[in-house]
């Protein structure tokens, strides 16, 4: 306190950090990235543990006696599913009753802002069929959902026949002391979030849905099934739920422990676990597998079904089998050993034992591996270290504004002179990057019936050509035009933009990462660097190409790249772009269905933020 409350220490103190400015904020930079690098070294990350007391031991033990029958069941239900060429809605109704459930449906319907080409999809109208098993020892106030969503074609089907094979196996158990809400919704997250809403009484989306005619308890967790195949060698777990959240660290916890009791092999991000941490393949492996979740989550989609419960305070996963690992073949019909039934029933008797929401483990982590986890604590120093650079550079511009001019005869006029356009040339960018934002968020929808009228595309690539037409033309509208009301630019005009745009930028990161870290951890990655190191003077042409490839737009798609060759599944240029338009149409779609945040935050706060830089760098 000492330092700050003294007059000259406190001059001296900033009279360093301006003389020392630039080096400090690269060596901040550089340990930021090294720091977020170093997280997936495993002496540097915690292992996981149970924190749930309820849940902390597994000593239950799994009788689930019927994988032929359920394996029976699912080859039924893809019998009638592809006869009535969709939901055999009548089928499900009366074997769910015939397992003893309270069986009731839903109807919904939903006109999309624009066909999705990824599914073949614009009007969608389906049906939810859900089952209710009544807890027998408890009030009914609370409830468990198991859900698996009915996919086109031969997909999934082995899941609703696991479903319903748990569901007559649970109608038997004397036990249970929560309701069990089995689901199998149709036209998959547009389905859930109908049936969502519906149990909630809620409708966020404007969808069109019946009310519920039967309901359980408050939801305390869920899981979702995918499976598509009656052979699998791994199963996979996945957290990332919409706008980048994140269940209960414990959910996943609990998941790797039955795996580890019953001895199936589990994955995240569709890796194995590596001993090996060591060795540089082993941390670039548990890079690789953070860098995954790192992106998943930053793209604040979905990733199943699981992640619209997220929002209403539902702690879910979607457990996935992978057949990929052709050495660790597991064959669902062999009698005794359907490890998948057995993990799915020992984690809702586990569920079935809480005493209220799981809370006392982690909401905020990375996953560099099912072993080992880094928290908020661990994680936020690389975003602070980046953060911190926008806040010296702001000191910088602060000290460059407030200090005194040389002393001239007139020195006193000069100063009102330089201070008032000061002020007004920065009203000018800041409103019209912002109207340009909201053009970019408006227009690609609203226009697209005027864009298909007038170019040889269809409605989908009319919204994303739009979207990208508008984006480019911004690079032309914030350009010098701070001239419209002040006439030329003054040297003090651009730092004054500059101190309100770096801390504009310093707010709007610092509010996202603690939303979604990984959004704006990247976003800091790439706009930090030109937030803190433009000026009038840098060469134009270079500047303004580093601009263009940091820009949003561009990052996005070094994204998309990135995101192909950690899956290992590398693509051409060609293949990359119309995956980037894909990207967008499905970012764009993913706002108006379910309430994602990243489009409206990259248009209307990012893009115009970045576009203050723009204007800044050709201040004349």
């Amino acid at each position: 306190m000492g330092l700050l409350s003294d007059p000259n220490r406190r001059r001296a103190l900033i009279s360093m950090l301006t003389r020392l400015n630039a080096p400090i904020c690269m060596l901040c930079y550089c340990a930021g990235v090294c720091w977020f690098m170093g997280l997936a070294f495993e002496p540097f990350t915690l292992r996981t543990y149970m924190s749930e007391n309820a849940m902390g031991s597994t000593m239950v033990e799994e009788r689930f006696p019927a994988g032929e029958r359920a394996l029976a069941t699912a080859r039924e239900f893809a019998a009638h599913k592809k006869k009535v060429g969709g939901m055999p809605v009548d089928w499900l109704v009366k074997t769910m009753q015939a397992r003893g459930l309270e069986v009731f449906t839903q109807s919904f319907s939903r006109v999309l802002p624009f066909p999705d080409e990824n599914k073949e999809r614009y009007i969608v109208k389906g049906t939810n069929v859900y089952g209710i098993l009544r807890a027998p020892r408890a009030p009914r106030t609370e409830a468990l959902v198991l859900s698996a969503p009915c996919s086109p074609g031969d997909n999934n089907n082995q899941a609703v026949g696991l479903l319903l094979g748990l569901a007559h196996y649970f109608r038997n158990q004397i036990y249970w002391a929560k309701d069990i809400i089995f689901l199998v919704n149709e036209h998959d997250l547009i389905g859930m979030q109908a049936w969502l809403e519906g149990y909630h009484h809620t409708n966020t989306t404007g969808m069109k849905w019946t009310p519920l005619q039967g309901r359980g308890g408050s939801i305390q967790a869920a899981l979702s099934l995918e499976l598509s195949s009656d052979v699998i060698t791994s199963l996979d777990i996945v957290l990332e739920g919409l706008n980048g959240q994140l269940p209960n660290l414990d959910l996943a916890n609990l998941f790797y422990a039955f795996c580890q009791k019953i001895g199936v092999l589990c994955t995240i991000q569709g890796r194995l676990q590596r001993n090996d941490w060591d060795s540089v393949s082993g941390y670039s492996h548990a890079v690789q597998t953070m860098m995954l979740m790192v992106m998943k989550q930053a793209s604040g989609r979905p990733w199943g079904d699981h992640g619209l419960f997220l929002r209403y305070h539902i702690e879910a996963a979607t457990i996935s089998g992978i057949n990929s690992f052709r050495q660790y073949k597991t064959d669902l019909t062999t009698t005794g050993r359907s490890d998948l039934y057995r993990l799915v029933e020992g984690m809702y008797r586990k569920l079935n034992n809480l005493l209220e929401r799981l809370h006392q483990s982690y909401f905020f982590y990375l996953m560099p591996s099912l072993t080992h986890f880094v928290s908020i604590g661990y994680y936020m120093p690389a975003f602070g270290l980046l953060a911190v650079i926008l806040l010296l550079r702001a000191l910088d511009l602060w000290v460059q504004l407030v200090a005194p001019p040389a002393r001239t005869e007139d020195g006193i006029a000069e100063i009102e002179q330089q201070s008032s356009p000061g002020v007004r040339s920065v009203l000018t960018p800041l409103i019209i990057s912002h109207l340009t934002g909201a053009a970019l968020y408006l227009m690609p929808v609203h226009f697209q019936e005027m864009a298909v009228e007038h170019f040889p595309v269809s409605e989908t690539e009319a919204v994303v050509l739009t979207a990208i037409a508008v984006y480019t033309a911004g690079l032309a509208l914030p350009h010098n035009t701070h001239r419209l009301v002040s006439g030329e630019g003054t040297e003090q005009g651009w730092r004054v933009l500059k101190l309100v745009a770096v801390l504009y930028l310093a707010v709007l990161l610092g509010c996202t990462a603690l939303i979604n870290f990984s959004l704006g951890f990247i976003l800091a990655l790439t706009m930090v660097p030109v937030a803190a190191f433009v000026t009038p003077d840098v060469p134009k042409v270079l500047s303004a190409i580093v601009f263009v490839i940091l820009s949003p737009a561009c990052t996005l798609l070094f994204s998309v790249f990135l995101f192909q060759e950690l899956q290992d599944m590398p693509v051409s240029l060609q293949d990359g772009w119309m995956l980037y338009i894909s990207v967008i149409s499905q970012g764009i779609l993913d706002h108006y269905l379910f309430g994602s945040l990243v489009y409206p935050l990259i248009a209307l706060m990012v893009y115009p933020c970045w576009l203050l830089f723009w204007n800044i760098l050709f201040w004349k």
